[in-house]
């Protein structure tokens, strides 16, 4: 070794030496108590830093999901979702677009094309279509473009289905009749849902929910279970097709949502309508009047509300979703396919 190098490797313990020393000699200067809280602080952050890394994602849960662990059935509503991957409404909209056009190849592979221009259309564009809608009108699953657009229909939209319902209102009347004496002992009926509301009670029995039969409420009105079958434009066969009674007791209202698409008009066959009952679509009134349907688009924003008093008793629909009358059959057919409950 050179002497050069041994001179500059001593001189190098020296100044570490040096450091050393000062370093020593400052923290010999220094408060105890500072030091303490400097040690605890540092010893917290590390803590925390250690309990964030194990810390796992936090499901976020709906009073939904905890209803449904009571009792283990499935959605309340037709707005107060489930967040369930399965659930057609609740699954996150990059993955459900790739869901929906994968059922469409499938369901061409099987069937035709023929027919599946505006479905293609849909599905290629459904992001640009959901965030680009007027308030107004804003499905929040599945918007099919070109259809006209109104909240309300008049009866001749499906005069079928409007006439054979309203031929039915004493057979469904009857049998909701039956259902509510239940009621007497104080405590909720099996087979009825509590729906989120931010006053009253928003009461409603399934007999299809969400395109699946509810078969123990179904026997309970097996002359109305029946009568879905008779109708020509039922929603019955998807996950947007819904059949059931809806009760608004007095001083209900139901805060402001979207249905998830506007393939279907609601049909709402009034079985009790006390005055100071409203349904706004759109932001337009309309009222109930029993033995009579009422027609709407509930992609449009829309609101009901009971304002009548303790006397005169609850509000009740039949409620049963219907396919607006400028999807073609084609169209009905594939999208009963794509959107097949569990699918």
């Amino acid at each position: 070794m050179s002497l050069e190098w041994l001179t500059g490797w001593s001189g190098s313990l020296d100044r570490l030496r040096d450091v050393i020393g000062t370093g020593i000699q400052s923290v010999r200067d220094c408060n105890t108590a500072a030091l303490g809280t400097v040690a605890f602080l540092l010893a917290m952050f590390v803590w925390y830093c250690y309990h964030i890394g194990r810390e796992q994602p936090r499901s976020y849960v709906t009073v939904n999901s905890l209803m449904q662990g009571i009792d283990g059935s499935s959605m309340q509503n037709g707005y107060t979702h489930c967040h369930s991957p399965e659930c057609v409404r609740c699954a996150h909209s990059d993955g459900l677009n790739q869901k929906l056009y994968h059922n469409l190849q499938e369901y061409a592979k099987r069937y035709s094309w023929s027919g599946m221009g505006r479905i293609h259309k849909a599905i290629r564009e459904q992001g640009r279509y959901l965030t680009s809608r007027p308030s107004i009108q804003k499905p929040e699953v599945f918007f099919l473009p070109d259809l006209p657009t109104t909240p309300y229909f008049s009866r001749e939209a499906q005069k079928h289905d409007v006439e054979l319902l309203e031929r039915n209102f004493p057979t469904i009347l009857c049998e909701f009749e039956a259902l509510y004496k239940a009621f007497s002992n104080c405590s909720l009926p099996q087979g009825w849902k509590v729906n989120s509301t931010p006053s009253g009670e928003w009461l409603t029995f399934f007999l299809v929910n969400q395109g699946t039969c509810v078969p123990r409420n179904c026997r309970k009105c097996p002359r109305t279970y029946r009568l879905l079958g008779s109708l020509r434009t039922c929603v019955g066969n998807n996950a947007f097709g819904n059949a059931c009674i809806s009760v608004l007791t007095p001083g209900t209202v139901i805060a402001e949502h979207y249905g998830p698409t506007n393939i279907r008009i609601r049909c709402h066959l009034g079985l009790k309508t006390p005055s100071n009952c409203e349904l706004v679509v759109g932001g337009e009134p309309q009222c109930w009047a029993e033995g009579r349907c009422l027609l709407f688009d509930d992609s449009f924003l829309h609101t009901a509300f009971h304002g009548g008093s303790p006397e005169d008793g609850p509000r009740v629909v039949f409620m049963v979703d219907l396919w607006h009358p400028n999807v073609a059959a084609a169209e009905r057919q594939a999208l009963d396919f794509i959107f097949a409950p569990g699918r």
